[in-house]
């Protein structure tokens, strides 16, 4: 159980061009109504250490996190770098979240292979934490030889350390995971969780899997907020934009036989209708995968509705082992009226 919830502003990545909306000025904002953390994201287009590295210099309070840094994106101890110099610019607040993403972005986009994630996840945490701790990094792993030393080396590699001195030793790593065996990893060598999906009063979905976290793990859970009339109309049509991700990440985001958002709505009690919305998707059919998004489960992971309902709502996330809410919204009136309730 969780006795104060903290919260979160999710702001994302990029779509085809830099937000319209005051990005800036809403991470401010956040801050000043006492919101803990700001996050941005990457998928195939902007990146998701140079807006945190803005926010630094525009905020002065709130934690920053990489929610998620793409590991295909760069080696271990390049993210380390980024991480460390980050850490210096905005002294203190980063939270270094990672994952692997999919294959379809792994091989396709990064030009990575993308076999044996669990293993390249460990490993990759492993030497993360070995720059934190500025020892002189050797690795004779699988994934991240350090030196290098395959059949095309040079032979003149040599262990180093870094040369910038690590702000913290500490500095928290958590890794977005969906697999049971992802999530389990997560608990074990991880400082916090950052799942994509989570139902509150689906506590067993993952209670096995994070049972052996250790003390102070944060969860930080991604949920679609919104403030509405009380009508069932009203609640439905502001639960469209999570349909609409819903279908996209479930219908489209991996191929129909390795898809881990479609896999998580299966164990989470939908499973005809994840397949009826992948089904749907691949075919083209993109407005129907939207439509065949059931109300019930977009409504079971946002807090959509009117001030009471949303009060009723948090009941289940407090009573949860959740450490943060992380939201989605782009209006202030939205941000103050969750601070309100939660704060």
């Amino acid at each position: 159980m969780t006795a104060d919830l903290k919260l979160g502003l999710q702001l994302g990545y990029w779509a085809s061009k830099p937000p319209e909306y005051d990005w800036v000025g809403l991470a401010r904002y956040a801050e000043d109504l006492g919101f803990d953390s700001v996050w941005t994201a990457e998928s195939w287009g902007s990146d998701v250490f140079t807006p945190l590295a803005y926010l630094a210099v525009s905020t002065s309070r709130i934690r920053l996190g990489t929610g998620i840094a793409q590991m295909a994106a760069r080696t271990p101890t390049a993210t380390a770098m980024s991480a460390i110099t980050l850490d210096h610019l905005s002294g203190g607040r980063v939270i270094l979240g990672l994952g692997l993403s999919g294959p379809q972005v792994v091989e396709g986009w990064y030009g990575r292979p993308y076999p044996k994630p669990l293993a390249r996840t460990r490993e990759y945490v492993e030497v993360i934490r070995k720059v934190l701790r500025r020892e002189t990094v050797t690795n004779d792993g699988e994934f991240y030889p350090l030196p290098y030393q395959g059949p095309d080396s040079s032979g003149l590699g040599k262990p180093l350390r870094t040369n910038l001195r690590p702000l913290r030793k500490d500095l928290p790593i958590i890794l977005g995971a969906e697999g049971p065996k992802n999530v389990a990893l997560t608990a074990e060598i991880a400082d916090g969780w950052l799942p994509l999906y989570y139902v509150p009063e689906r506590p067993e979905v993952y209670a096995d899997q994070i049972a052996g976290a250790k003390d102070g793990f944060e969860i930080t859970a991604m949920v679609h907020l919104a403030f509405t009339g009380a009508a069932q109309d009203d609640i439905e049509q502001a639960l469209w934009p999570i349909k609409g991700a819903l279908a996209f990440y479930v219908g489209g985001m991996g191929a129909k036989g390795a898809n881990f958002h479609k896999n998580l709505m299966v164990r989470m009690g939908y499973e005809a209708e994840a397949d009826h919305i992948q089904e749907l998707f691949l075919d083209g059919k993109r407005d129907e995968a939207v439509m065949a998004v059931p109300t019930a489960f977009a409504d079971e992971i946002s807090l959509v509705g009117p001030p009471e309902r949303i009060k009723e709502r948090l009941v289940a996330w407090r009573e949860s082992p959740v450490t943060t809410l992380l939201v989605t919204a782009r209006e202030e009136e939205t941000l103050r009226g969750l601070a309100d309730l939660v704060l």
